[in-house]
């Protein structure tokens, strides 16, 4: 990935950026679809609507506000079909209960046919003031435009440290590096969305399917502010579980390192029985040892159990796959014809 506060320098995803601008739609002929997943997000729509609206309008082409309704079990449902009755360049995607941010975003990419698409929060911690510079870099040929959270002030020290680790710990382990300080706020081009509706699995990490289709992408750096309304529904679990999604979803490194560490303990127990073996032969038999030799056990049949546990998270996964269930269902999409 590319960062724009990087040297002038070009590499290979700016030469390809290059060759790309000349094949972008013109402005009046340009159609963007943002992507805004809700769920229970009713006192956040109307404040979202009024600073969003005026940045649209001034880019020139036509635009839709696609919302994704995850099953919300407030007004969120009734507040978006007034706000598309109002304005149609709203529609609303009602899918048929809550199946998950992941899920959400998917729907929404399946269901859109602009040239770009904006995916980001409604809650207005994802500024709409940086529609701008996103889709200057995109007729500028990049094919992602992401925001890279430059401060965290309002995330507790707690949930910027377990990030920052996070983000260094995937990238250690995968194949595809997950640039850190970025979330799902970001601009993508049509061919990057029809990528992403190549990859059929169900567990879906969507900052590493965003990273591992490729393509040109280049970051735009800001501060995150607050949430303007209700309140966030990724409490520690949630952020937990969406963290092993990742590890486990995009590297297989879990399970090797466990192979290595039965070989060495395997080698410490050779080493210890000889060492053994060779103190009887001196000493003779040695009653004392029983603590160890019970911590020992303890600590290897905790280990055992870890592997299990691990073993288990991806079998969980294969099963899910395995059933080939959809990711999401839709109730119905309500577009511009109020039905």
């Amino acid at each position: 990935m590319i960062d724009s506060t990087a040297s002038p320098v070009l590499d290979g995803h700016a030469i390809v950026a290059a060759k790309r601008k000349a094949l972008r739609p013109s402005v009046e002929t340009t159609h963007i679809t943002v992507l805004v997943p809700v769920y229970d997000e009713a006192d956040a729509i109307n404040l979202f609507l009024a600073r969003i609206y005026p940045i649209l309008d001034s880019e020139g082409g036509t635009y839709t506000i696609t919302f994704i309704n995850d099953g919300s079990r407030d007004n969120t449902l009734g507040i978006l079909l007034r706000a598309s009755q109002l304005n149609p360049n709203i529609s609303v995607i009602n899918l048929t209960r809550n199946f998950g941010k992941e899920a959400a975003l998917t729907a929404g990419l399946d269901q859109c046919d602009a040239d770009a698409v904006i995916v980001m929060d409604v809650d207005l911690q994802d500024p709409p003031e940086l529609i701008k510079p996103f889709v200057k870099n995109w007729r500028d040929g990049y094919d992602i435009v992401y925001g890279k959270r430059t401060a965290r002030r309002t995330d507790s020290f707690l949930k910027r440290w377990t990030a920052k680790k996070f983000y260094k710990f995937f990238n250690s382990i995968s194949n595809v590096e997950i640039p850190d300080n970025v979330g799902d706020f970001r601009l993508i081009d049509r061919r990057v969305v029809d990528a992403m509706g190549a990859l059929k699995e169900r567990n879906r990490f969507m900052k590493g399917l965003f990273a591992w289709v490729g393509y040109p992408a280049i970051a735009v750096p800001y501060e995150r502010p607050q949430r303007e309304a209700g309140k966030t529904k990724f409490g520690f679990g949630r952020l937990w579980n969406f963290a092993l999604d990742g590890i486990f979803g995009f590297s297989t490194i879990p399970l090797k390192a466990w192979t290595y560490f039965g070989v060495l303990v395997a080698m410490g127990a050779i080493i210890y029985a000889a060492i053994v073996f060779v103190q009887t032969l001196m000493f003779g038999i040695d009653v004392p040892g029983y603590a160890s030799l019970t911590i020992f056990i303890l600590g290897l049949s905790s280990a055992q159990l870890i592997s299990l546990g691990i073993i288990g998270e991806y079998l969980a996964r294969l099963t899910l796959e395995s059933k080939q269930r959809p990711n999401y269902l839709i109730e119905h999409h309500y577009k511009d014809d109020a039905s």
